[in-house]
This record gives structure tokens, C-alpha cells and sequence, in this order.
């Protein structure tokens, strides 16, 4: 193993000792010697299966049969989503063929990002995640349940329904992806398209029709934002079977493995013999293993807020200094837009999942003492599925990449570390994705000019204020204050200003997530402005350095006049419309960035 993976892996056990000693304890003793509903008051048991056929009735009456609670974020609107459409009966069926029930135990919201981007809704982006692991919680909470089937891919979902079912650690649990949407336009077609626009250069049926051609059948968007982060983390973290993640929708290959989950499940329960629930899973290797995965790839900013919720779920306290100091010796091996021209099914075609652990395997840079869904050992993870004479099987995957423009081997990485910084200095502490950022543009140092929403930007750029070096300096889009949306509106214009030979960089409290691109921006700056954070005395003018190379975030005023300088308040009431006024509770309850924006911190100090 590498020393420094060692090194963060043995301070993150010694750190959580505790609190992860606290969680074990609970999820063991609510593991029962047999099936849970067999421990039910009848009137209780005949509610939990009145809605069952005779068959499945029966079947449940029998305690050495497995029932698996399918908890889903199917809605049709979305196109990550609208696969799950027939999944629930699919697995159904598949758990009948060996003597076993499933049970739709819940529903749980799934927003957008990408239709929300801009709009109001979006303020309601991390709140859902705390709503989806509410109601995981609440789908699981009838103890009729020997294991789980957690359907869910993008944004807030896949954490959400991940942190939910933490709270049931004892229960055996695997994630089932849906898959990417096959490939549309180029990914560069449709980021050209967008800044022609912001130029007034394209029209808005131009950008339409680029709009839908990227975006236009079932499955996941094909750049590597949060939701394919998000499966790609699940994989690694062996949450998922080997190769599940990247295989396109309504394909036989991707059916075969829908019923293949349904089967792996019930191997796992307590009557199987092989009992592995899911808190025995998400260790601290596993954690470690995802945030190396996560810098190897380039993936979501969104990761930094979601992997340290997920960790204090299981007991253990996750830093963004862990990440970071992972992140100085991991390779970057993968191009994926938007930190490279290619897309998911891409990186799929060029060596996908399977290389990539192997790489990060044979470097030390992967524990594989741990346990997964597929059985102990990560090493599973670099086979990959196929379907031979119609049966699913697994092979070696490929030792060599097909196409070293998107996937590399650590000998030849495109980068020698990971595409994380952590930023720090008197403007508080937030985060960058280099990774994306060309060399050139990592350090800027230039007059800020402040904005308290994304409009406001918008219209200087339109009137040509912004037509020089500046650092955009976005407060008041912190957790407490408004919700933390993603900012990605802003993007065509920085990205068009840069394109012009200006110096632009962004400081904000808000987020900018997995799309995060070519310009350099500190998000997720913590304490907010809205906390008194020291992005709220800031003024126009102020010469502000975002140092990407070294990470240090810093606005060149004197410490006596910043300290003395009054705070700025916010006169964008988001309080709101849109049904955010339903989440006030849930905004003052929220944590800082660093520790998962998370309304469940303070509850989960009970683990102390």
C-alpha cells in the first residue's frame, strides 16, 4: 500500500474510533438472529403483507425466505430515472425464481439539477438529500426487511438513499444503477453552443436543439458530473456488482444484471450463511478507496460535501484535509468532460471500471481487504460482465487502455496527483477542482467584483462591465443561507470572458458540483457570509488571489481594516416560493460545508 493512503486510512480508524465503535454497536444489536417479521405481532405481520399475492404471502410465512425492501427514485420526468419505471416487478419476478419476496417498501423524491439549474428549485438541491434519506428511513422502518435494494442514481439521491440506509447498517444492501444515456453531439458542440449564446451570438433555438441532441433518451447525462461520480463511487466502494455501473439502459446486458441483484442480495442475508450487511461494508478502507477514486477520475466537487455526510452516517469523521492529502498522490487517469473532450460511455469503451481499479489496485493506491457486495476482496472489481449464450458471466478485464486519450495506466498519468485542492487563507476554507482548470489559468490574482446571485452577474455582462480581470465574488448561496444551489449559470460568461484573454476566477459559498469546469473557482468557502463568514467584507475593488498550485484563497487587505470593516448582509430574500419556505427548519439545522452540509450532524453527536 501506498504510506500516504495508509497514513490518512489509520488516522481516519484512530479519529473515528469512537463514534464508528458506537455506530457498530447499534446496528449489531438491531441484527436479529432470524428475520425481523418473525418477531412482529401478527396484526402487525398480516398488515405488512396484505397487499401480497397468495404466493408471496405464503413464501413470507416461511422465516428461511428472504424479503428485500426495493426503495426507488423512479419518476418519469427524469431521464436517470425512467429506467426504473419496470424495475420493481423485475425484481420481483428474479427473487421468486429462488424461493424469495420483494416488497416496494418506498418511494423517495429525485430533483434535477439540470432542470432546476437557475431556477428557485434548485435551493431545494441539499435539502432533498436529507429528505431521501428521511424517507429511506421511514421505507425501512416496519422490520419486515432482511435486505435492501436501493434503485437510485443521480445528484442528492444516491447519497441521500446511502445515508438513509446507514441508519439500518444492519441490513444487507446493494445499489442497482440504471445506466448512461448513449452518446449525443460532442460534448465541446454543445459547451460551443452555449457560450455563442452567451454571447448573443446563437439563437435560442440554436441552443435548444443542442440542448435536446445532448440530452435525449433514458439514462444518465453522459458527462461526468455528479451522477456518474456518484456510480462510479458506488462501484469502487463495492455497493454495486463488478461493471454495473456504466452499461446503457433497456439493453439485455443491463436486465440481466437487474436480475442478477436481485438473486446477490439474498446470498448476503443472515439464512444464506454469508451474512454482509451494509454498515460492515462502508468502512474506513472503503471510504478511502472512493476518495481515491474520486481524484483518480476528476470527479464531483459535489463529493466533498456528500462522501463527509455518508461517512457520519457510519460512524466516522471524514475531513476535507483527508481528501485532500489524498489527493497529492493520486494519479489523475481519466479525461472525461468536462475535464476532457470524451463522455462516460467513453471511458466504458476505452478499459471503464475494470481498469481503472486494477491500475489503482497494483499502485497500492486501493485497499483490497474489504468487503463488498460481490464478496470479500475489490479485486472482483476488475472483471467485467458479459452475456454468453444469454447467461451472465464475469472476465478479466482489460489490462491495457483501448484509448489512453480518455483512460491511462499510473505509468502514465495525465496528471501526478488528483483533481482536488483544498483552499485556505483569510477568506475562509472551500475547495477547487484543478483538474479541469488548464495550468495558466490556476492562479489569478485581480480586483473583485461581488454579486449576491447569479443575475446580477449575468446583467454586467450584458451591459459589458466585465470586461476586464476580476475575481467574481458570489456570497450569500452558502447551506444556511439559501439553500447552497449550484451556480452553473454564471459559467458561459466567466468562460467567455477567459476566452477573451481576461483573468476571471470565482470565490463563492455556493457550489458549482460535478460540471464544474475551465474556470478556476474556490467554492464551498465555509464560514459562509451568511454565518458572518469573511466573504461578507469584502468589497468591489478588493484585490483578491485564488492560488490554485498552492491553495490559498486569500483577499490582500489589511487584517486590522478587514476585521473592522461591517458585514454585509444579503437583500435577495430566498426564503420563499417555490416551497422553500417548507425548508427553513431544515436550512437553520444545516452544517457547514466541511461537514457535509447536513442537517443530521448534530443528531448523529449521539454516536459520541
Amino acid at each position: 500500500m501506498h504510506p500516504r493512503v495508509l497514513e490518512v486510512t489509520e488516522r481516519l480508524i484512530a479519529r473515528s474510533r469512537q463514534t464508528r465503535e458506537r455506530y457498530l454497536q447499534l446496528i449489531r444489536g438491531a441484527a436479529s438472529d432470524g428475520p425481523q417479521r418473525a418477531k412482529l405481532q401478527c396484526a402487525n405481520f398480516a398488515h405488512g403483507v396484505a397487499g401480497c399475492g397468495s404466493e408471496d404471502k405464503q413464501t413470507l410465512r416461511l422465516m428461511n425466505a428472504a424479503n428485500v425492501a426495493i426503495v426507488s427514485s423512479y419518476n418519469d420526468m427524469l431521464s436517470a430515472h425512467q429506467p426504473y419505471e419496470h424495475y420493481p416487478e423485475q425484481i420481483k419476478h428474479a427473487l421468486r425464481e429462488i424461493g424469495s419476496v420483494g416488497q416496494f417498501a418506498g418511494g423517495v423524491p429525485a430533483m434535477c439539477d439540470g432542470v432546476t439549474q437557475g431556477e428557485p428549485g434548485m435551493e431545494l438541491g441539499i435539502a432533498s438529500r436529507e429528505v431521501i434519506a428521511l424517507s429511506t428511513a421511514v421505507a425501512l422502518s416496519h422490520n419486515m426487511f432482511d435486505a435492501t435494494l436501493c434503485l437510485g442514481i443521480c445528484d442528492k439521491i444516491v447519497p441521500g438513499l446511502l445515508m438513509g440506509a446507514l441508519r439500518f447498517g444492519h441490513l444487507p444492501t446493494l445499489f442497482v444503477p440504471g445506466g448512461p444515456m448513449v452518446s449525443g453531439i460532442s460534448n465541446k458542440e454543445k459547451a460551443d453552443v452555449r457560450q455563442r449564446y452567451a454571447e448573443g451570438k446563437a439563437s435560442r433555438e440554436e441552443l435548444l436543439e443542442s440542448e435536446m441532441k445532448s440530452y435525449h433518451s433514458p439514462g444518465t447525462c453522459t458527462f461526468y458530473g455528479t451522477a456518474n461520480t456518484n456510480q462510479l463511487l458506488m462501484e469502487v466502494m463495492g455497493l454495486h456488482l463488478p461493471g454495473a455501473s456504466f452499461v446503457n439502459p433497456n439493453t439485455p446486458l443491463r436486465d440481466a444484471l437487474t436480475r442478477e441483484a436481485a438473486h446477490q442480495i439474498t446470498r448476503l442475508t443472515k439464512a444464506s450463511g454469508n451474512f454482509t450487511p451494509l454498515g460492515e461494508i462502508v468502512d474506513e478502507k472503503a471510504l478511502v478507496n472512493s476518495i481515491v477514486a474520486l481524484h483518480a477520475t476528476g470527479g464531483s466537487t459535489n463529493h466533498t460535501l456528500h462522501m463527509p455526510a455518508i461517512a457520519m452516517a457510519a460512524g466516522i469523521q471524514l475531513t476535507w484535509q483527508d481528501m485532500a492529502d489524498l489527493s497529492e498522490v493520486v494519479p489523475t487517469l481519466s479525461h472525461v468532460y468536462p475535464n476532457g473532450k470524451a463522455d462516460i460511455n467513453h471511458f466504458q469503451a476505452a478499459g471503464g471500471m475494470a481498469f481503472l481499479i486494477r491500475e489503482l489496485l497494483e499502485a497500492g493506491l486501493l485497499h483490497e481487504d474489504v468487503n463488498t457486495v460481490a464478496g470479500h476482496g475489490l479485486s472482483r472489481y476488475t472483471r467485467e460482465p458479459f452475456l454468453e449464450d444469454g447467461e451472465l458471466v464475469w472476465r478479466d478485464g482489460p489490462i491495457e487502455s483501448l484509448d489512453e486519450a480518455i483512460l491511462r495506466p499510473v505509468a502514465r498519468p495525465f496528471s501526478p496527483e488528483g483533481g482536488l485542492r483544498v483552499m485556505e487563507g483569510n477568506l475562509g476554507r472551500g475547495v477547487m477542482k484543478v483538474s479541469a482548470v488548464a495550468e495558466e489559468h490556476q492562479v489569478v490574482e485581480a480586483p473583485a467584483r461581488v454579486f449576491q446571485d447569479q443575475q446580477e452577474l449575468a446583467d454586467a455582462f450584458k451591459n459589458g462591465e466585465l470586461e476586464r480581470d476580476f475575481v467574481a465574488v458570489m456570497r450569500f448561496q452558502g447551506p444556511r443561507s439559501n439553500g447552497m444551489p449550484e451556480l452553473h449559470k454564471m459559467t458561459p460568461f466567466l468562460g467567455v470572458l477567459q476566452d477573451r484573454g481576461f483573468k476571471v476566477a470565482l470565490v463563492t459559498d455556493g457550489r458549482m458540483s460535478g460540471a464544474s469546469g475551465k474556470i478556476p473557482a474556490a467554492i464551498h468557502v465555509c464560514p459562509e457570509a451568511y454565518d458572518g463568514g469573511p466573504l461578507a467584507r469584502v468589497r468591489d475593488g478588493d484585490i483578491v488571489r485564488v492560488d490554485g498550485v498552492h491553495g490559498t484563497l486569500q483577499v490582500l487587505v489589511e487584517p486590522a481594516e478587514l476585521a473592522a470593516r461591517e458585514l454585509a448582509v444579503t437583500t435577495v430574500d430566498s426564503s420563499v416560493g417555490c416551497g422553500r419556505e417548507l425548508f427553513g427548519f431544515m436550512r437553520m439545522a444545516f452544517s457547514s460545508a466541511e461537514k457535509g452540509a447536513s442537517a443530521f450532524t448534530g443528531g448523529l453527536e449521539v454516536l459520541k
